[in-house]
């Protein structure tokens, strides 16, 4: 903590968690030749190792580690293994025989430690290469593109999440939207009790505003489709929802679960130069797959519009130039 907090500003909790948990595989075989001075120092050692990992991990090696695994467990993994050969001692309650560098024994014991992880470390990266180009032969390492932007819990697992904590999920069907005598299923023809209107109709000031609401996974595809349109500005938010097929079940262990609300994105642009029908057309030609769930678009008239910083209002507002 008191590291992460000199080299960062602030102390960081998941690193200080990680930090511990480094601490607890450094001391995993050096646990029964050491003493404790030794411990303490190996953990020491383990919690700023951890540190370096992951830093040396996503800013020099690119590579994805999110929970900072490789640096606890491979980079304390193997300091623990050396440091047996650095602090074993014979006062450690049940050691007789190995002593390490520091206490005297040589570099002996120390040079076994060092063969011991060559020799693992070379099995390991022969056997794990043989077993991803066969994996990668039969079945592939990575899934598609579609896949990862929906997530592997509702394309490998059949969930909508797997943590209930960060996905809405109707278990005690209260949320369940019935369709009843209101709901329109059909053409509606002419209206019978049409309430009329009163009042001055809004003017129309040629803005108009876009909800498209779709598929998670097809969001790459639409802004892309919206950019090449012109559209320049948009706000986008993930939402849950369903239509009146109430979402969809899936079953998980034999038994189905209700998921009523279904994850999808919401992308709202307001447009005044580009024609409303262009944008309409880019995103039902983007979205389209002919199944249920490809989504809906809302259109509104937009009366005002307002930029704060420099006090501009409707077309001028929208304008991204300065």
């Amino acid at each position: 903590m008191i590291f992460t907090w000199i080299k960062y500003g602030k102390p960081d909790v998941s690193m200080c968690l990680n930090a511990s948990l480094a601490g607890l595989v450094a001391i995993t075989a050096p646990c029964d030749v050491t003493d404790c001075l030794g411990a303490a120092i190996i953990g020491a050692v383990a919690g700023l190792l951890v540190v370096f990992g992951v830093w040396f991990l996503d800013y020099k090696l690119r590579i994805d580690d999110p929970v900072g695994a490789v640096a606890v467990h491979c980079l304390n993994g193997i300091w623990g293994t050396i440091a047996v050969g650095l602090f074993a001692t014979t006062s450690a309650p049940g050691n007789d025989e190995l002593v390490g560098l520091f206490y005297g024994g040589g570099f002996k014991l120390l040079g076994i430690q060092l063969v011991g992880f060559a020799s693992v470390a070379a099995w390991t990266a022969v056997t794990i290469t043989i077993t991803f180009i066969v994996i990668k032969a039969l079945f592939g390492l990575r899934v598609s593109e579609e896949e990862e932007t929906i997530g592997l819990d509702a394309t490998e697992h059949g969930l909508t999440s797997a943590y209930a904590g960060f996905s809405i999920m109707d278990i005690s069907n209260t949320m369940m939207m019935e369709v009843n005598e209101k709901t329109l299923l059909e053409s509606p023809g002419e209206p019978e009790n049409i309430v009329p209107f009163e009042g001055t109709p809004a003017p129309t000031t040629g803005m108009s505003k876009v909800v498209i609401i779709a598929r998670l996974s097809k969001y790459d595809a639409l802004r892309k489709a919206m950019n090449d349109l012109g559209v320049t500005g948009m706000t986008v938010t993930q939402v849950m929802g369903c239509g009146i097929q109430k979402g969809a079940g899936s079953m998980y262990r034999g038994v189905e679960v209700d998921a009523t609300l279904i994850p999808k994105v919401k992308v709202e642009v307001v447009v005044s130069n580009i024609p409303v029908q262009d944008v309409i057309d880019a995103a039902k030609k983007t979205l389209y797959t002919g199944n249920i769930g490809d989504g809906k678009i809302f259109v509104y008239n937009v009366s005002k519009v307002v930029k704060i910083r420099t006090g501009e209002e409707d077309f001028a507002a929208l304008q991204d130039v300065e």
